[in-house]
This record gives C-alpha cells, structure tokens and sequence, in this order.
C-alpha cells in the first residue's frame, strides 16, 4: 500500500524514528514526504541527516499541519493536551491524526478538539519497534474510516506485525505487550546467570540463550502447533527438561506470569482514570 499525501510526526523520539525508519523501508511513503516536529535541536538534525526528512522545531509545526493530511502523535501521554490545545485551531476536518500516546483515550483527544470533526486512531505499539519488530494494537477512534484503519495498519505493520482491536481491550494490551518486553529480558536475564552457575562465561551463555529465545520465537510463530505440544517435543520421559519443567511448575512459574499481566492491566486501568 502507498499512502496518499504527506505524513507528519508531531515529536521525532524513538518510536517516532522507528515508524520513519519502518515507513521507509517498507517504501509506503517517501522521505520528502515526511515532515517531523521535535523541540530538540541535535534531534532534528539528526532525523534529517539520517532519513533525509524534513525536520521543523516544535515551534514550526504549522508546516505539518497545513502540509499533512495524516499525522501522527508521538509524544509523552503528560503533554498530549498541551499539544492538542496549542495546535487546536490548525487541526481541521481533513486530518486523519494517530496518537501513540499510552493510556490516552480517543475520547480525550475528541473532547481536546470540539471545533473540527477530524478522524482519530489510537495505537499501541512496544519497544520492540526499534528493531522494527514491534506487536501493535490499534483501535478505531471517532469517524475514522475503514480506509484510515487500512492507512494506520500499513504504517504499523511496517515495524512489526498488528491488529485491530475494540479500544475496550486496550488496557490488556498494555499489561501483555506493552509491558511484555519487561518479562521477557526478566526471563533473559536469569537465564544467562544459570548458564554461569553451571559453568559457562558469560559470552557463551549470553550468545546460547539470545539465540534459544530467539529460534523457539521463530519455531513458534511458523509452526502450527500449540505452545504445549512445542514444549513437549522437547520433553523426554525421565530426562534433563522434565527435571527443569518440575522445578519451574513448583515455584508456579505460570502462575506469577498470569499474575503480572493482570496486575500491569489493572495499573493500566487505573492510571486510565
């Protein structure tokens, strides 16, 4: 898919950059058709030394919304309605705006902009999009059309894989991928400090365990098998894995997993309030 018209970014961080580097990549855009705001002076040049985009001060980002029909909103959830009120009058009906903004509602961002009846979308993407290999949810916002959703689902299929969710689901989605990452390196991390308990140095576990987690990913994202039955082509009766499963289902392992998502999605939900 090509999108139409130019593409704005009001705030060029990381995710910011993640989506430009994904967006160029995919070639759904190109980089004269990408305008960047950010307050930060070095950021700026670095964005359009590096992606040879068109980079403005916070201060100039009448140029974004006078020159993009879609723009997306990638900065901190504190200041999202300074933004929205500062650019509140340069906001119009043609605009298609998609906020990454965590825990923020697109009913807030409509509440924030009663003059116009411009398009919303709210999206969810996590860290790893800096590897382009994000998991993003996206959610269908006031008057946003199916082909908004297909234009928001191309720019962020473009770093990783997503879906299209009820935006009910969205605090879920923070306590499972958003906050999923954090698990993960949790698990890393004490992976490799096993692998130098049973004598490896630390290279050599740090290479033997990325690369474990990376492959079984991988296994089981192209296999059509259950995670279980994944789990059990590994597991010999009498063997080393079972021995490790039992001490692992003994501390209940799955259990605590289960736990901190629901305790990550509650947070979310509160903090929603």
């Amino acid at each position: 898919m090509t999108l139409r018209g130019k593409l704005g970014f009001i705030g060029g961080g990381r995710m910011g950059e993640a989506l430009i580097q994904g967006i160029l990549r995919t070639e759904i855009i190109t980089a004269a058709d990408i305008m960047v705001t950010d307050p930060v002076s070095s950021r700026r040049e670095y964005l359009a030394k590096t992606y040879r985009v068109n980079s403005f001060d916070s201060g100039e980002d009448d140029h974004v919304w006078s020159g993009c029909s879609t723009v997306i909103l990638a900065v901190k959830p504190q200041i999202m309605e300074e933004v929205l009120k500062d650019a509140r009058d340069r906001i119009n009906d043609s605009h298609l705006l998609i906020s990454i903004a965590a825990g923020i509602k697109t009913s807030l961002i409509d509440a924030n902009l009663t003059r116009c009846n411009c398009r919303i979308i709210r999206v969810m993407p996590n860290t790893p999009a800096f590897v382009l290999e994000a998991a993003s949810a996206l959610c269908h916002g006031p008057r946003a059309t199916r082909e908004d959703m297909e234009t928001a689902l191309a720019i962020f299929n473009s770093i990783g894989r997503a879906i299209i969710l009820d935006e009910k689901y969205f605090d879920a989605v923070t306590g499972l991928s958003g906050s999923g990452p954090a698990y993960v390196f949790t698990c890393i991390e004490p992976l490799i400090d096993a692998g130098l308990k049973v004598g490896l140095n630390r290279s050599d576990a740090e290479l033997l365990v990325m690369q474990t987690v990376l492959g079984s990913v991988k296994l089981a994202m192209a296999s059509n098998e259950h995670p279980a039955q994944l789990r059990a082509m590994v597991t010999s009766p009498g063997g080393t894995t079972i021995a490790g499963l039992h001490e692992l289902e003994a501390a209940g392992f799955s259990g605590i997993i289960m736990d901190a998502v629901e305790a990550a999605t509650e947070r979310s939900k509160e903090l929603g309030k």
